[in-house]
């Protein structure tokens, strides 16, 4: 028996009734209905996202009233819309409402009624959700299973929520002006009205939307896409180029219609005006795509199909990054329960509809429909492309071919969800903002609500030809390496002069690349319990969400079992070395010609630019990096190069060096930490004036061998 509560609209009428609908067998029967044309609550939680329903438990736990109002058909956000497979960094860092909805995934699946397409002992979880045997939790689920615990939820506390209610953001055309669906009393929300005509009063609001459509109506600041590395004073914000060096096009794949003709356009999807300033802020938005709920049973799938609208120009490029030489499975395909999949982006032509969605954030509702639909095409289309086409490699074909959508999911006969992966819309510009600097550890949030963990993840951007006329992605960023960190109550509150009694725990005052390790399920979870509990203590005080008294907050939060300090082992960034600050000649690992060395990172410090290259410890002798250098003036040079010092490192990298003297070969200890920062000596040659090249090989090596800089200093 499951539980539900739906809106019906009526046209034409101000008014909207609420049923509470029990289905039995093949039986409909209302056992409750109507609310009259306004009501009022002490907490209206527009969005019911995972962060909204814990929001609302939250609230009827400390004994208020609740509604949550849900602009689609279905509860639960992305955790119910796909994205079975956890994003957390660390699951220690969970705690409250959300921790206990991964205990209720676990207790679930140890039903064996729940196990249809698969026995309990063939399912292997892995990598960061995996969970021991003595654990209470499990981070991996269907969205089915998901829908079924959320809708529990919604159950066992007596929680209203009301499908398909749009607010009505008619005249909300710019920053800070109201739409006509909000009404403010000065400073302060006093009732929403959906497109239904429904109107709902409450004494505090909460904006779980994914998108930040309360915050903007209500004329709260906010902003989309990325700002400036100055806006901040980070350095991964803006245009990335150097950074993207992940999911990244092989080189030399050919942007134009017809190869080497510039006159015949551009492929699909390429940015002509791209990539802008390194460094710089602008609009764009990272990717969104379709997180994939696929199968491989034969009774349970649906093959992949050719779409209607289908453009094969669109996928020209996935089969030009093929024939340059990509050979990865063009997916990351997750294992769910019951032979099911949480497919991800991977590679450079992937899931990811990049550059597509830079409008979706303040578009209108028929705008975004254009949207997700334009996704759904594009990612059936990829689907069958990699499923069928002769240009694809064989392995590839077949692999792909083996999947299919569910028939048990979702509502759409072919086997799609609704839910858009909308990886980040507005973000409010509040009194406190979160920034990278948080991220890393140099600023500590002094009003904790819970704690993020996951690495700054940003998807590609913009799709744009780099100076050698070839395709490349940019905005990739993905630096982690810092223990789980604090986030502010002030980052969830409105300026008070713009509003005093709003709460926004997911489109929450921070940076873009703050924003990017923020923005999981879980942590929005937090979030959400977090600012119910705020929102019943404004009212219980009667002050604004802004002047709280935050020590009550957080004994409140405290005993809900949040988690509002990490205790655990304390990691921190590794450092990161600008190359303008280094004296002598200084050559990069990007400017290197390297054969292999395509692995990248930036987890043990410090390292020079962004981030180290390595040869994976494979391929012994197959792959080298040669750094060529301009030496200005003949003359003694101490010569160094730049590693990261680590046990699993090689104590035999080979340098050749082509001197004055001719080439000299010296092995370098990779394992010893070097001597002068980032950099170790590997000798002092005489050069003549000219280009030398300096060459980092992987031959008979006994470890992983590092590749990040070459440095001269003039004797």
């Amino acid at each position: 028996m499951r539980t539900f509560v739906k809106s019906i609209r009526r046209s034409n009428l101000a008014t909207a009734a609420v049923y509470v609908a029990t289905i039995t067998v093949g039986c409909l029967s209302v056992i409750a209905s109507c609310v009259a044309q306004t009501r009022e609550y002490d907490v209206v939680v527009y969005g019911g996202t995972s962060a909204g329903i814990a929001a609302a438990v939250e609230v009827r736990r400390l004994g208020g009233t609740v509604v949550v109002l849900e602009p689609s058909a279905r509860i639960g956000g992305l955790t119910t819309g796909g994205l079975g497979q956890t994003d957390i960094g660390n699951k220690a860092a969970i705690g409250g409402v959300s921790r206990e909805f991964y205990q209720r995934v676990r207790k679930y699946y140890d039903q064996p009624e729940h196990w249809t397409w698969q026995r309990r002992e063939e399912y292997r979880d892995g990598g960061q959700t995996r969970s021991g045997n003595q654990e209470a939790t499990m981070w991996t689920f269907e969205p089915s299973a998901a829908l079924a615990i959320m809708e529990e939820i919604v159950r066992e506390h007596d929680i209203p929520v009301m499908l398909e209610q749009r607010l009505d953001r008619t005249g909300n055309t710019a920053p800070g002006k109201l739409a006509r669906g909000v009404a403010k009393e000065s400073q302060r929300l006093a009732t929403i009205t959906m497109e239904s005509g429904l109107s709902v009063r409450g004494r505090v609001f909460i904006d779980a939307t994914y998108e930040g459509d309360l915050l903007s109506a209500a004329g709260v600041s906010y902003t989309v896409g990325r700002e400036s590395n100055a806006t901040y004073q980070e350095t991964l914000n803006g245009v990335q180029t150097r950074h993207a060096r992940f999911h990244q096009f092989q080189p030399g794949v050919d942007p134009y219609v017809e190869p080497g003709n510039p006159d015949s356009g551009l492929l699909p999807g390429i940015d002509s005006a791209g990539p802008g300033e390194e460094g710089a802020g602008d609009r764009r938005a990272q990717a969104f795509c379709y997180r994939m709920c696929l199968t491989d049973h034969p009774e349970n799938r649906l093959p992949f199909v050719k779409p209607d609208g289908y453009d094969p120009l669109r996928f020209e490029l996935l089969l030009r990054n093929f024939e340059a030489g990509e050979r990865g499975m063009p997916w990351i395909n997750s294992a769910m329960p019951n032979r099911k999949t949480d497919t991800n982006n991977r590679t450079g032509f992937s899931t990811d509809f990049i550059g597509q969605n830079y409008d979706y954030a303040e578009a209108s509702y028929g705008r975004r429909e254009q949207i997700r639909q334009q996704h759904r095409i594009y990612q059936q289309g990829l689907m069958w492309t990699l499923a069928n086409h002769r240009r694809v490699p064989d392995s590839i074909r077949r692999e792909v071919a083996r999947w299919g959508t569910c028939r048990d999911e979702f509502a759409r006969e072919d086997g799609w969800q609704e839910q858009l992966y909308v990886r980040e819309g507005r973000r409010m510009i509040g009194p406190y903002v979160m920034t990278q600097h948080n991220c890393q550890g140099r600023v500590t949030a002094e009003q904790p609500v819970g704690l993020a963990a996951y690495t700054m993840d940003s998807h590609n951007v913009q799709r744009y030809v780099d100076n050698k006329g070839h395709v490349r992605n940019e905005g990739d960023v993905e630096v982690g390496g810092f223990s789980p960190y604090p986030i502010d109550y002030r980052s969830l509150t409105p300026k008070q002069a713009e509003c005093d009694n709003l709460l926004v725990p997911v489109c929450l005052s921070a940076s873009h690349m703050a924003f990017g390790s923020i923005r999981m399920e879980p942590v929005f979870m937090v979030l959400g319990q977090s600012a119910a509990t705020a929102a019943m203590q404004a009212i219980r005080e009667d002050v604004s969400v802004q002047e709280i008294d935050y020590d009550i907050l957080r004994a409140q939060l405290e005993r809900d079992r949040q988690v509002l300090v990490w205790t655990g082992p304390v990691r921190t960034s590794a450092q990161a070395i600008e190359v303008k600050s280094l004296d002598g000649i200084v050559v990069d690992d990007d400017a290197a010609a390297r054969t292999g060395f395509a692995a990248s990172s930036q987890v043990v410090g410090p390292y020079v630019g962004v981030g180290y290259r390595h040869d994976g410890n494979t391929n012994k002798g197959a792959q080298s990096a040669a750094f060529t250098v301009a030496i200005p003036e003949a003359g003694r040079y101490e010569l160094r190069i730049a590693w990261s010092p680590n046990t699993n490192r090689a104590s035999n990298v080979p340098v050749t060096v082509r001197a004055s003297s001719g080439e000299t070969v010296v092995h370098v200890d990779q394992r010893r930490k070097p001597a002068h920062g980032a950099f170790g000596t590997v000798g002092t040659f005489t050069f003549a004036a000219g280009k030398t090249v300096v060459e980092i090989g992987n031959a008979d090596t006994d470890g992983h061998v590092i590749v990040d800089a070459v440095q001269l200093i003039r004797q």
